[in-house]
């Protein structure tokens, strides 16, 4: 899966976020070869910090990296020691992604900004794949007692928008917004043709949540509409900020 257009979505996000008024201090969760950080560079006035577990990969120059297994190890960083943290194309590779967020938000400053980018599993093309299959676009058998699992080309943890958007929430992160890097073209295709099925059987589904089992709430109904979203079903990548309460 080609990274430019994420990187270039996380630029315009982070940039968004965060108006250029002083150089900020950024760190890059699972950075690596450090394509993003300088993209990041390029456009923002940034003091970068790197972590990742192959520390071997990182190119750029002066700019500090530590190892770390985030599977294993909290972030070797001080508390409300950064302005913006990025993670991009990393949480779908983790045993427990919900730990690496709450990690983030303890190492941010109180108005700081995260941004994440996951494969989108509920676009129409990975929809009627699942349908097919069962599994998501992009995540498929894995190996077992092998390496690879764990290396950077084993997706272990599709990401549903909504489980995202509840592990923020539950971090206590605010202004949750959502962005894409582009339309994937066979999810247009795929949503003229579930489009029959897609929206009976939302409108099923949203009244049994409502009334039923009720749960829908104040708290969580914008994040559960937004699966029905253009973004959520036509979407490539997901590219979701938040902001840390100040």
């Amino acid at each position: 899966m080609s990274t430019s257009p994420i990187y270039e979505a996380v630029s315009a996000v982070a940039r968004k976020a965060l108006p250029p008024t002083s150089r900020l201090k950024h760190l890059d969760i699972g950075a690596g070869r450090g394509e993003l950080i300088e993209r990041l560079a390029a456009v923002m006035p940034l003091e970068s910090f790197a972590c990742d577990f192959h520390v071997e990969l990182f190119r750029p120059r002066g700019i500090p990296i530590k190892k770390v297994d985030l599977d294993r190890e909290g972030l070797p960083y001080a508390q409300a020691e950064f302005d913006l943290v990025t993670c991009s194309e990393v949480i779908e590779h983790l045993e427990n992604y919900r730990a690496l967020i709450r990690e983030a938000a303890r190492v941010l400053k109180p108005g700081g900004w995260l941004v994440l980018t996951t494969p989108n599993v509920l676009n129409a093309y990975s929809r009627l794949r699942y349908v097919a299959c069962g599994f998501a676009n992009l995540f498929g058998p894995l190996p077992v007692k092998n390496d690879r699992l764990y290396s950077t080309g084993g997706h272990i943890s599709p990401i549903p928008y909504f489980y995202l958007a509840h592990a923020l929430l539950d971090a206590d992160f605010e202004r949750i917004s959502l962005a894409i890097d582009r339309v994937q073209k066979t999810s247009v295709l795929c949503l003229a043709l579930m489009a029959p099925v897609l929206i009976p059987g939302w409108l099923r589904f949203w009244s049994l949540e409502a009334r039923k089992y009720r749960t829908l709430t104040v708290e969580n109904r914008a994040e559960v509409a937004r699966h029905l979203s253009w973004r959520v079903l036509l979407g490539r990548t997901l590219v979701v900020s938040c902001r840390k309460p100040s």
